[in-house]
């Protein structure tokens, strides 16, 4: 009956087990995808391809001059300014002309010329209709035809500078590398595509997530119910060791915080044009403990590579040797058991692991950080009718930092329980010394 109860109860963590490797390699897998996909998003929603970006102004600049040239018509003031203009313009002409007949010709062809338009035209009766002559011209300017032809030419030479305005062929370059990877025509596809994908890895994410989570509940819950049963004490602690050495891979190698900083909307008028950049990305990152470890030894700094070190000591070494540890203590001999290294992890080196302390940190660094970022941000956020700017803060805990933090605490409950369980064990009767033997069979 007993070795039916130990049979079952391995073969039901067993699959427990499964189902939870299954769970944390989706858990990181899918954070894995996520991180990828918005490092891209914050790479081409950057203010370096957006705000700050040559190529971005260049065509906002085009189409409100192409606009502005289809919605001109001029204005009384500027008709009359237009028409003395070009009155100007054609009395100089006539001036010009005739100062050209009246030179000195030395041929007969010349002097014929001369003679012809001395006799048929009179000057001062041109400069009389010159009047006449410019509003004839403004008329034709404002004709639709000559107004699209117009249109044109302005157009060719926006474009012509266009060819000599434009961002480092870098950035151009990377952008363009980014688009062809997702299959996107645009920017805007691109952010509509990648903002579906990222919400949907989220919530599996988060599923498989609550399912660790549920069964780590499970086994806690069923230490409760086995609490008498001592001949499964030991096969359900290695199974919850191995539940925990899971859960904590997980927690290490999944990203912990993703601090996401940004202009939501950035909107202004330009020569009665409303210009608008959305999803402006400021700055971001999503990194693990792993990652955050692996940057501070490979800066070659001593100092970072000090704090790094500290952090795998601390968050990952410590916390592997105390559940390896335990389950050493509580499967090995007596030896084993009497080593004082061994005891030392499985029993006393909870309150230096810092692991908790590491949560607490990280957990305070999240609030402060995004505290920081709420205060800043907000002084952007303004509104009147030439400009208007929305300023946003997304930084949020990711899976890594939950599944941590359940990896903490179910840690101390296990050290708990093996405390328990190992003075429930019955104690050897000692064995009695040789002397005490040799008196016992004298008397």
């Amino acid at each position: 009956m007993i070795s039916l109860q130990r049979t079952i109860l391995i073969f039901l963590s067993g699959i427990l087990l499964a189902i939870a490797i299954v769970s944390g390699y989706k858990v990181h897998e899918f954070s894995a995808q996520r991180a990828e996909i918005k490092k891209d998003y914050s790479i081409l929603n950057n203010i370096t391809y957006g705000l700050l970006s040559v190529n971005a102004w260049r065509d906002h600049i085009v189409r409100v001059v192409t606009h502005r040239i289809d919605d001109f018509e001029f204005t009384k003031p500027q008709r009359a300014a237009a028409k003395a203009e070009i009155a100007v313009a054609l009395h100089a002409v006539i001036n010009r002309a005739d100062s050209m007949i009246d030179r000195k010709q030395k041929t007969i062809g010349g002097k014929l010329k001369k003679f012809a338009v001395k006799a048929l035209v009179n000057e001062e009766k041109l400069h009389a209709k010159v009047p006449q002559f410019a509003e004839t011209i403004l008329s034709e300017i404002e004709k639709p035809k000559n107004k699209e032809k117009l249109k044109a030419l302005v157009q060719s030479k926006l474009e012509e500078f266009g060819t000599i305005t434009y961002d480092s062929a870098a950035d151009v370059n990377r952008a363009e590398d980014i688009l062809n990877k997702y299959g996107a025509t645009d920017l805007a596809s691109f952010n509509k595509n990648c903002e579906q994908k990222l919400d949907d890895l989220q919530s599996r994410t988060y599923f498989f997530t609550y399912v660790v989570l549920g069964i780590m509940i499970f086994f806690l819950m069923m230490w409760w119910v086995l609490r008498n049963q001592r001949q499964v004490h030991t096969p359900f602690f290695v199974m919850s060791v191995l539940l925990a050495l899971i859960v904590l891979f997980v927690g290490l190698t999944s990203p912990m915080i993703e601090i996401d900083a940004r202009i939501k909307e950035l909107s202004f008028l330009l020569i009665g044009e409303r210009i608008t950049f959305h999803d402006q990305v400021i700055f971001f990152q999503s990194k693990s403990i792993v990652d955050v470890v692996r940057i501070l030894i490979e800066t070659g700094k001593y100092d970072s590579a000090i704090v790094g070190v500290l952090i795998l000591l601390f968050s990952v070494v410590f916390p592997i040797a105390k559940l390896i540890s335990t389950k050493l203590y509580l499967l090995g001999t007596e030896r084993w058991r009497s080593n004082k290294i061994i005891h030392y992890f499985a029993f006393k080196s909870g309150k230096w692991s810092m692991a908790d302390v590491n949560v607490v940190a990280i957990f305070m660094a999240y609030i402060g950080f995004k505290g920081i970022l709420d205060s800043q941000l907000s002084h952007l956020n303004t509104k009147t009718d030439s400009l208007a700017s929305i300023s946003t803060n997304e930084t949020t805990l990711q899976p890594g930092f939950i599944l941590f933090v359940a990896f903490v605490l179910f840690g101390l409950m296990l050290s708990a329980i093996l405390q328990r369980i190992t003075t429930l064990e019955p104690k050897p009767e000692p064995t009695p010394k040789l002397g005490k033997d040799i008196r016992h069979a004298i008397a």
